[in-house]
């Protein structure tokens, strides 16, 4: 009797074991195919800046930093115009990735920056900054001012210390805003002011924490306080929004 009530718990066990089993690779297959539906979650599929963001994009985003390559295949992927222009610069300034977004509604004129930059520039205006246009200020942004991307110059101008990531064009500082209706936000202006503007502002800038590696604002300290500096360079989890 003991034999056999044994053979029973075995069998009992196994089966409960093949059912598992038999859960577990529902699970997977059912997971498969959701993700194939929804790419933006899969941290396998290539990053395609069509796609809503998803669990995977920041992720995938922070890849390219280290991989001009992809990136512009992302970029051609996603149906961006770009340039990609031959490496200039010597020492600490050497820039070897040097992409232009040719379309891009940047004044006086989209500059050279790494093609991470550019490709986080593109998600942040098509995800970011034209949402919150329309939504708070009722109109799009026509064209978006900037003080460059590339300074051969350590952080804050400094003689010694740091080199900026300026110093090979991962950044770019953004400082006005002028929409389609005629109107010009300004960082310097607006920022501080109570009103929609100031909300556009922040809400812009917390956006682009999202997709850039560092995002500087007035709220950081006062060398920002009139443009909103946004890089690629990885510093750690989560990087600097401020």
């Amino acid at each position: 009797m003991k034999i056999e009530l044994s053979r029973q718990i075995g069998r009992f066990r196994l089966d409960r074991l093949l059912l598992w089993a038999l859960l577990l690779a529902a699970a997977f297959v059912a997971g498969r195919s959701w993700l194939a539906e929804h790419p933006e979650h899969d941290p396998w599929a290539p990053l395609d800046l069509n796609d809503p963001p998803g669990w995977a994009t920041q992720r995938k985003l922070a890849a390219l930093r280290t991989d001009p390559a992809e990136c512009r295949a992302v970029l051609e992927r996603s149906g961006v115009a770009f340039s990609a222009l031959p490496a200039a610069g010597e020492g600490q300034c050497r820039r070897e990735d040097r992409t232009v977004l040719v379309e891009a509604p940047l004044a006086p004129e989209p500059p050279a920056s790494t093609c991470a930059i550019a490709a986080a520039f593109e998600l942040w205006l098509r995800r970011g900054v034209q949402p919150a246009a329309e939504e708070l200020l009722g109109s799009r942004v026509a064209r978006i001012e900037h003080f460059g991307a590339y300074s051969c110059r350590r952080m804050y101008g400094r003689d010694t210390g740091q080199w900026s990531e300026h110093a090979t064009g991962n950044a770019i500082d953004i400082s006005a805003f002028v929409l389609v209706d005629g109107r010009r936000i300004t960082v310097a202006r607006d920022w501080a002011d109570p009103g929609v503007e100031a909300g556009f502002l922040h809400r812009v800038r917390d956006h682009a924490c999202k997709v850039f590696g560092t995002v500087l604002s007035p709220d950081y300290n006062a060398a920002h306080a009139d443009h909103l500096h946004l890089d690629q360079a990885a510093r750690g989890f989560g990087g600097v929004c401020r």
